[in-house]
């Protein structure tokens, strides 16, 4: 009987081990459906959110190269129209107003490209380019391009060039303009009857590759120890006492990130009431060979007084106005129609030289006037004049059939050059 009871106790404690193991199992069982439904959940909460963040990006990449347009063609009537009254009538050369209505649209065009430029950095779009160069050169341009705000707050632009820089580097010097157009303007508009300085030195050599150490210095009201940190990011306007030409405080940052793109990176000393000093350091492709080749294969401009009949294929009356003043300066003769089907018929009638054509257009867009002038085996030369960013539109127009994108508002002499460059091509 003691054998049995002790073999029962030890099988009723065995089975209540086992009941206890059972509800255990049960419930550690409930507890990880719980946690895999949580779980399951919370990826799904995570991938509509990634979807929402997606199509945000995409919108506002969207809103932005929409905005850009809007605001590129009715500028491209304002510079071009300003230009037209230099020309047309040159005792205003000097007038104060016109300056001030072409710095006024600079200005502006400069704040369209300024957001362009970040959103194609944020995106990793932006590809350094490899062209020669001559750093003085550019300093200059720098320099001659920002007289302007220069006189308007009486300061003076020192520039100090190392004589031992060499003559022809490889880099990109339209990145390097940027950079140094957004510290000088920056300095130049919160300096008052004082100096900016832009000095270039040879840091040091490796190899082929040269370091040079570009400064930005000036006497202007200085920065707080306090605002330092955050001068660099994006929309950010730190106080000052003035408030004219604030910007949309952009400019630091994108010089920042090119900065980073040329692997480098940019350091700041401030002193309120004393100025400001912006520092950094950018390798550059000395060696000759490269610089050889880059200058050989650099196109000759072979212009001539031949004048070229050119089709303007434009829907809006002031670019209309503003692109045959262009033509009509070099001689050229110009036949301006508003859509792509009159475009097309006019090509029917007659023989042109070259097109000239606008992307948003009503009825028909100049990607499908293009294929359907091509669709006819008409070989002519087209040029894309448009206010969408070129690295939007390069690949569909090039696809239609076009030949080169110019975007608004260009330099005359670069359409000039398309123009002639393209016509001897088909010609030869």
């Amino acid at each position: 009987m003691k054998k049995t009871k002790i073999i029962v106790t030890l099988i009723l404690v065995f089975l209540m081990l086992m009941m206890f193991l059972l509800y255990i199992l049960y419930r550690n069982n409930i507890f990880r459906r719980k946690i895999n439904n949580f779980l399951e959940s919370k990826n799904e909460e995570l991938n509509i959110a990634k979807e929402k963040a997606e199509e945000a990006s995409k919108l506002k990449t969207q809103f932005i190269s929409t905005i850009s347009h809007e605001l590129r063609t009715p500028l491209y009537g304002v510079v071009g129209i300003t230009n037209m009254l230099s020309d047309e009538h040159k005792e205003l050369a000097n007038s104060p107003h016109l300056n001030s209505l072409k710095f006024s649209a600079r200005y502006l065009l400069s704040l369209v490209n300024d957001l362009l430029q970040i959103n194609k950095i944020e995106e990793n779009k932006v590809v350094l380019e490899h062209v020669t160069m001559n750093v003085a050169d550019e300093i200059n341009m720098v320099s001659n391009s920002l007289s302007f705000i220069a006189t308007r707050n009486n300061n003076k632009v020192i520039t100090e060039i190392d004589p031992t820089i060499p003559e022809f580097l490889v880099g990109d010097k339209i990145r390097l303009s940027q950079i140094l157009m957004n510290l000088v303007s920056n300095a130049l508009k919160f300096t008052q009857n004082g100096e900016v300085k832009i000095k270039a030195g040879l840091d040091r050599k490796e190899n082929s590759l040269c370091y040079i150490k570009f400064e930005v210095i000036d006497t202007g009201m200085g920065i707080a120890e306090k605002d330092l940190g955050k001068i660099f990011d994006k929309f950010v306007q730190i106080d000052r006492k003035e408030d004219d030409y604030q910007g949309a405080g952009l400019g630091l940052s994108i010089v920042k990130k090119l900065v980073k793109l040329f692997g480098s990176e940019i350091f700041v000393k401030s002193q309120e009431g004393k100025g400001t000093a912006f520092d950094f350091t950018i390798a550059f492709d000395s060696d000759s060979s490269k610089v050889n080749e880059i200058i050989n294969n650099i196109p000759v401009d072979l212009s001539n007084a031949q004048i070229y009949k050119v089709l303007v294929v434009e829907d809006n009356k002031i670019n209309q106005m503003v692109t045959r003043k262009i033509m009509e300066k070099s001689n050229f003769k110009t036949l301006i129609v508003d859509d792509g089907y009159a475009a097309i018929e006019a090509l029917s009638k007659e023989p042109f030289d070259v097109v000239l054509m606008d992307i948003n257009m009503p009825l028909i867009n100049g990607f499908e006037t293009t294929k359907l002038i091509r669709k006819k085996g008409l070989t002519i030369p087209i040029i894309a004049l448009t206010a969408f960013a070129k690295d939007e539109i390069s690949e569909e127009a090039f696809e239609a059939g076009m030949n080169d994108v110019l975007i608004k508002p260009f330099e005359p002499t670069k359409l000039i050059y398309s123009i002639e460059m393209l016509v001897k091509r088909k010609n030869d």
